[in-house]
């Protein structure tokens, strides 16, 4: 396994109320060169039921519907050895610093898509931040047993921090 570095940008402004982490670009993703580009994960179709907002189709699109939510969006890695996409397969972490959108936006509330997400985050991030996140369903299409109205439902819950 060859070490890949985090291809895409965060997603933030000074408005953001809430961070949204993942763990890695999919393959997909990467190909793709945004969050959440493959296209049965559900993350755009979830946000966009949660805050009753149109469900982007191009990043601008994605990037506009997260900035005018109050949303900043980036992964738990900056870099690491993986296989394909398998959350499973990640070794050897570097985690990305945080630190300039927690020092940027107004962070409210942190908030895990999926336990990869989480663990990595509580390991590496939690004891610089201090910021206990919110652990939701993985939007992942690996995920298949949660339905997407219980996607929604749980991550309905992240409303009252914007």
């Amino acid at each position: 396994m060859k070490r890949i570095e985090h291809p895409i940008p965060a997603v933030y402004n000074k408005d953001s109320k809430i961070l949204i982490l993942g763990s890695f670009p999919s393959v997909k993703s990467r190909e793709g060169k945004f969050f959440y580009n493959h296209p049965q994960n559900r993350f755009w179709k979830v946000l966009s039921l949660v805050f009753s907002y149109p469900c982007p189709v191009t990043i601008d699109e994605k990037i506009n519907m997260l900035l005018n939510l109050k949303l900043a969006l980036w992964d738990v890695i900056q870099s690491c050895e993986i296989e394909g996409s398998a959350d499973s397969s990640i070794k050897n972490v570097i985690p990305n610093d945080l630190t300039v959108i927690l020092n940027t936006a107004d962070i409210r509330q942190i908030v895990c898509n999926g336990n990869t997400s989480y663990s990595l985050y509580m390991k590496y991030m939690y004891p610089a931040t201090g910021l206990i996140p919110l652990k939701m369903p993985s939007t992942s299409p690996a995920n298949a047993a949660c339905s997407l109205n219980k996607l929604v439902e749980a991550w309905s819950q992240i409303r009252q921090y914007v």
